[in-house]
């Protein structure tokens, strides 16, 4: 039986029909791509290098990119360039500078001469700001000045040969917590070269207002948690100009002269440098008006402390009588009745909220302040707690009382001396009938306080003050 072999030899006619690149021809005749993926690439690229919107996005594409670079850079450049170049001094109205400030925009502000047509350049800005001034004059009577200065916004001006630029930005957001007043800054910009005007500016606007303040005392009041001038600076009353009894006054201007004078002592010696005094007596017998004529004459201000004002706590009274003002002297009024009239009312309740032990520890606790004086007065001294009238928290107590009979006559010759109309001898002789008048009074029983004595003469010429005198002697108070 023979067997036969059922496969076939490849021919090569099969291998070259089965190369790359070559088509093949079925039984219909047909021809058919022997490489798919060649002709799909043809495809892509026709569309990519045909298509007329893909090659815009890529355009646009680049020119935003090289734009988004240029501009960058351009910010880049400009913020270099204006740290190099510019300079910018920022004054919140946190720091005494920025009412200085303002006050020197208001004074600068205003035009050369009632003729003169200079202005400063913010006054033609569009932002503009209202300040009031109030003038008192000598003879007693006052004015009114409204000045324009520059509000919340961006303004130009010249100071020493060199343009700067004022921003004065508003914070309507956020307020400050106590004083509810807005958070207010001021920017002073110019050329780095000129750098050295901010401090001249700046001394000039301080020099401007310490000279507003010349010879004038300031009053100021707790806003807050922050002392505030209180009204205008009041002219300074000469400390020869109260009348007291004999020593009085002499014996406390020299303490405090004293403790003023022995700063070094007090540190060597690790004793806390403060000093309490306390005038006490009758109403009307000038221990207030004592008090701002002895800070006048050591141009010193006076802090008016009021403990029964309405939100005032511990805290907040420790903050103030730590944080008071260089030179100034802290004054507490009727200190008697300030823990003895607390009234509750029915929208804030208690008026005042500071407690007597808290009282104490602010005035000489371990957080106290120092580098203070304070003054306290009172009315009624037998009222006061021995805890608050002991050494270290009153060191001198002083009584000022009623019109003794040396007052009474030098109080009289201080008014009608020096007057053309009467001879000086007549003065001289009715003084000492007001003194022996005062004297056979109070022998009496009675008494007379200073106040009522400068309202009677006041009042009256001298021969009808003298007249009139026996009628205001009252009673002697037990």
């Amino acid at each position: 039986m023979a067997i036969h072999n059922a496969s076939r030899t490849p021919s090569l006619d099969g291998q070259v029909a089965n190369a790359p690149g070559l088509t093949s021809t079925t039984s219909t005749g047909l021809a058919i791509p022997q490489d798919a993926g060649t002709a799909s690439s043809s495809i892509i690229s026709s569309l990519i290098g045909d298509n007329p919107y893909f090659q815009a996005g890529f355009g646009l594409m680049g020119v935003g990119v090289g734009l988004t670079i240029l501009r960058q850079g351009l910010v880049f450049g400009t913020t270099a360039l204006r740290r190099r170049l510019l300079v910018s001094l920022e004054v919140n109205n946190k720091d005494r500078a920025y009412e200085w400030f303002l006050a020197w925009l208001a004074h600068n502000a205003q035009p050369a001469a009632p003729t003169s047509r200079r202005t400063e350049s913010w006054l033609r800005s569009h932002q503009l700001s209202v300040e009031t001034a109030v003038e008192q004059r000598s003879n007693g009577s006052s004015s009114v000045l409204f000045r324009l200065v520059a509000g919340p916004g961006t303004h130009w001006f010249k100071y020493g040969g060199a343009w700067m630029q004022m921003k004065r930005e508003r914070e309507t957001r956020s307020m400050q917590l106590m004083s509810g007043t807005p958070w207010e800054t001021v920017t002073v910009t110019t050329l780095s070269r000129d750098r050295h005007l901010f401090s001249k500016l700046l001394a000039e606007a301080r020099d401007l207002a310490l000279r507003g303040q010349e010879g004038k005392l300031v009053i100021r009041t707790a806003w807050g948690i922050e002392w505030k001038p209180f009204g205008q600076p009041r002219r300074k009353r000469p400390l020869h100009s109260v009348v007291l009894d004999t020593g009085v006054s002499e014996k406390v201007e020299q303490d405090v002269n004293a403790f003023l004078q022995r700063r070094q002592w007090y540190a060597d010696r690790g004793i806390p440098y403060r000093r309490g005094y306390l005038l006490h007596g009758p109403p009307g017998s000038g221990k207030t008006s004592y008090i701002q004529a002895l800070a006048g004459s050591l141009s010193y201000d006076i802090c008016l402390l009021n403990l029964s004002e309405r939100g005032l706590g511990d805290d907040k009274l420790n903050h103030l009588l730590s944080n008071a003002p260089e030179r100034s002297i802290i004054l507490i009024e009727d200190v008697d009745a300030a823990f003895n009239k607390r009234m509750q009312t029915s929208e804030d309740g208690y008026q005042s909220s500071v407690t007597f032990s808290g009282f104490l520890n602010a005035l000489d606790g371990v957080a106290s302040g120092e580098e203070r004086i304070i003054f306290m007065t009172t009315n009624h001294f037998g009222s006061l707690d021995p805890a608050l009238i002991r050494p270290g928290r009153v060191d001198l107590s002083v009584l000022v009382d009623n019109a003794s009979p040396i007052q009474a006559r030098t109080l009289f010759t201080r008014f009608y001396g020096g007057s053309e109309s009467i001879r000086p001898e007549l003065i001289e002789r009715m003084g000492r009938q007001v003194e022996e008048f005062t004297v056979k009074e109070m022998s009496n029983g009675k008494e007379i306080s200073m106040a009522a004595l400068q309202g009677l003469f006041i009042r009256n010429n001298a021969q009808d003050a003298v007249k009139t005198l026996p009628e205001l002697f009252v009673d002697r108070r037990t």
